[in-house]
């Protein structure tokens, strides 16, 4: 089988990066796989190049919107099967972009999804062919056995970009709800973004460490409780990352959330999940059965046609 795949993510290109290591377990599933990362790195021009050269039996896009629109095309001129992607809530994206999701996704021939939740909303859509659920694949052989190491004050950690669809000021302010009833807490928040300077400023002469991106695994020794205020997610493997390895998660119903085994409230609940999670001592445990990188590679194979 010859795929041509179109995505947006450069860290395919990057040697070590996870996003690498997924895409060479996907080689070897298939006889030929070309990658184009557009429009950061590759034209248009690069991708119908690429057909004229090769007599593709699949084109995969990431998306459902511009990139799947592209694969639409490109599909249509090779007379190759169009499997479709789906990493993001479609119900949190613009009435354009649902249009045009609507209009592509009715044409794949297969698609495949992250999660359960978001099968449902394509479902609602495809009056036919298939959806795979095929979560990104996340080694947690290192969260699995992790120790926990002993602290004396109550840790918060926070996971994410600083930038406004994971809303990290909201983690702000379940701190201080926290702290307000009683509990001596601090906030830990592993990332960097657009809103740093924002959220530095509203943690001010609070107990907030603002950390930078670190390996989460250090971190997750110490923390009680991972809080998610993600506005939406696509699937959300931070969440996974420390379920895996025991440590709590409070989110609102957002990616994969529910089905992973986080405790899912309304947002206007976070802080006081929280606090019940501090204060009866829970411990997480992660419900989905993932595969491991050889099963995910070959059920990524078979969710192309």
């Amino acid at each position: 089988m010859k795929v041509l795949m179109i995505s947006g993510d450069k860290n395919l290109l990057k040697e070590g990066s996870e996003a690498r290591a997924r895409l060479e377990l996907q080689r070897i599933q298939v006889d030929q796989l070309d990658v184009f990362v557009w429009p950061q790195i590759h034209s248009w021009r690069d991708i119908f190049i690429a057909e004229k050269k090769n007599q593709y039996d699949v084109v995969t896009a990431q998306d459902p919107f511009w990139r799947g629109l592209l694969a639409w095309h490109v599909a249509r001129r090779a007379g190759a099967k169009l499997n479709l992607q789906v990493h993001t809530d479609l119900s949190a994206q613009s009435l354009f972009r649902r249009s045009l999701a609507r209009f592509l996704l009715r044409r794949a021939d297969s698609v495949r999804v992250v999660s359960e939740k978001i099968k449902k909303q394509v479902e609602g859509i495809r009056d036919k062919g298939l959806v795979y659920v095929l979560p990104i694949f996340v080694d947690i052989s290192r969260f699995k056995n992790l120790e926990l190491k002993p602290h004396s004050q109550k840790t918060i950690l926070w996971i994410g970009r600083f930038e406004p669809e994971k809303d990290p000021l909201s983690a702000v302010q379940v701190l201080k709800e926290v702290q307000a009833s009683g509990i001596d807490a601090k906030l830990s928040m592993l990332g960097t973004g657009s809103l740093e300077r924002v959220v530095r400023r509203a943690a001010r002469d609070l107990p907030v460490d603002l950390l930078g991106w670190q390996d989460p695994a250090a971190y997750l020794q110490t923390a009680d409780v991972v809080l998610c205020t993600s506005r939406h997610e696509s699937w959300g493997a931070s969440m996974i990352e420390a379920l895996a390895a025991g440590v709590p998660v409070v989110a609102p119903d957002v990616g994969a959330a529910e089905e992973a085994g986080a405790f899912v409230v309304d947002r206007n609940q976070l802080a006081s999940k929280v606090v019940v999670v501090l204060q009866q001592g829970t411990r997480g445990t992660l419900l989905l059965n993932l595969p491991t990188a050889e099963e995910w590679a070959k059920h990524w194979r078979e969710t192309l046609v």
